[in-house]
Parts: structure tokens; sequence; C-alpha cells
């Protein structure tokens, strides 16, 4: 089974409004919620051995902060692809990957979009359709490669946003 934990980037500041949408960072309840998605990935035992993340500063920044709580991170590999991409494109994106679990890590609404459509039955939570900041889907595919897997075929192992989780 190949396992996708597709998160989306956690909290960003809109301290500096003369600030590019790429570089924007995260602000403090940003920062934190990443550290609790780490955490959480770290003791549920999801542990990616690829992980793909989009250029912008805050996506970046949010796997860095994840990363840190994993037992062993991969190298992260950076898209410019995956800066606001559509389902179609993240497909794309995925059907290149390497490893058993790759974690993807991008914007909204893509994620949202991306989860719903690649997935046979949307797990029972309220906020998958409009994926939160840091919101964490695990899903798994009964396939042997990434380039083999298709929309609808994907099983929701889990589904959690920070603010469920335990500060630390």
């Amino acid at each position: 089974m190949l396992r996708l934990i597709l998160v989306r980037h956690a909290k960003s500041s809109w301290d500096d409004p003369l600030a590019p949408d790429h570089a924007r960072v995260l602000n403090a309840r940003g920062r934190e919620a990443a550290g609790r998605i780490g955490r959480w990935l770290a003791s549920e035992g999801h542990h990616p051995d690829a992980a793909l993340v989009s250029t912008a500063a805050r996506t970046r920044e949010t796997w860095a902060l994840m990363s840190a709580h994993l037992p062993q991170s991969p190298e992260p590999v950076f898209l410019d692809a995956l800066y606001h991409a559509g389902p179609e494109v993240m497909l794309r994106v995925l059907a290149g990957a390497r490893g058993r679990t790759v974690l993807m890590l991008g914007h909204n609404p893509g994620c949202a979009a991306f989860a719903v459509w690649m997935l046979e039955k949307a797990p029972r939570h309220a906020r998958l359709a409009d994926y939160p900041t840091c919101a964490t889907l695990v899903a798994g595919f009964e396939a042997d490669c990434w380039d083999a897997v298709e929309p609808g075929t994907g099983r929701a192992l889990a589904f959690v946003i920070p603010r469920e989780l335990p500060a630390e």
C-alpha cells in the first residue's frame, strides 16, 4: 500500500502588507500548529520517506517545523509546480514521486480539492472540504507505484486539524 500525507501549510502572517504572497512566512499560531502536526505524525507512525513541498516561504517553514519532530525526515524536494497547484497538477507531481509514503505540502484551494478528488469516500469530518491551515490527510492507495494511482481510489486513514491535537 502507498500512503499520501497531504498537508496544507500552517497559518501565515499578514503583518507585512507589501510582502509578495510567495514570501509570506508563518505567524506564531502557524509555527505552533506545524509543530503539533509534526508531533502527531511521529506519534502515529506516519513517517514520510519522500517530501514534495511548494517553494513558498510558508510551506518551506511548515516543513522545517514539522520535520523536526520526525524520527527520520527525508530531504524535501521543493517544487514551483505545487505553488497554488490544482488537483490535476498535484496528481502529475505525485505520479513522479519516489517512496512508499509521500508527504505533499501545498496550498488551498488545491489541497481541499485534491483530497476530495483522490478519496473513494471522504472521512466524517466537517473541515475536510475547506481544509483549514495545517490540516493533514493520510490516505492509502492499493497500488505499486504512484503513477498507477487514480482519483477516487484512496482510502482515508486519518484526517486531523491542529486545534484537535494537544499542545506540547
